[in-house]
């Protein structure tokens, strides 16, 4: 009778070490999983949901994210306007899921191409800087690493007699271009 116990006791515990043993394996496993994940993979299982991002000028921006590409975001802002955000400027987001997306991944074209439509619908903008300056007009250029921006008030056509300067913004400095 006492084998029986003793045997039971020593099954009991090889089962609990077993458990732990597997406990362990499974939780190094999440953790190696979790350090392969991107934030874009979490921005695209966002997709839909209504976020709050921090930017680096220290405001917040709020809405819905409405498409996610290889360095930026698109955000239905609550005005109705849509904005384009470069995720290097992202300090903070409130919203993500926990989980990635593995069923849909980021669109492929980084923020010169996304801008490059802006510029050709000839859309009248507001660009924010890193400094929190916020000049308005229409894009004239897109090149590689910056924005050439004809200045004019948003309610005006970008016409020669309503240009009051051309800027230069380097992408590294854009923080927002809201669509207006």
């Amino acid at each position: 009778m006492r084998w029986d116990q003793l045997f039971d006791d020593l099954e009991a515990q090889l089962d609990a070490e077993e458990r732990r043993d597997r406990d362990s394996e499974v939780a190094d496993r999440t953790r190696r999983e979790r350090a392969n994940v991107e934030l874009a993979a979490r921005f695209v299982a966002a997709l839909g949901a209504s976020l709050r991002l921090r930017l680096v000028t220290g405001a917040e921006v709020q809405g819905e994210l409405v498409d996610v590409g290889e360095d930026w975001l698109l955000v239905r802002l609550a005005s109705g306007r849509e904005a384009v955000i470069p995720a290097a400027v992202v300090t903070g987001v409130v919203g993500l899921p926990l989980r990635a997306s593995s069923a849909r991944t980021a669109r492929r074209f980084g923020l010169g191409y996304a801008l490059r439509g802006l510029s050709r619908d000839r859309a009248p903008v507001a660009v924010t800087d890193t400094s929190g300056h916020v000049v308005t007009g229409t894009i004239d250029v897109v090149g590689a690493d910056f924005v050439d921006l004809a200045e004019h008030e948003l309610g005006e056509s970008r016409r020669t007699e309503n240009v009051r300067s051309r800027q230069t913004v380097p992408f590294g400095a854009v923080v927002v271009v809201e669509a207006r």
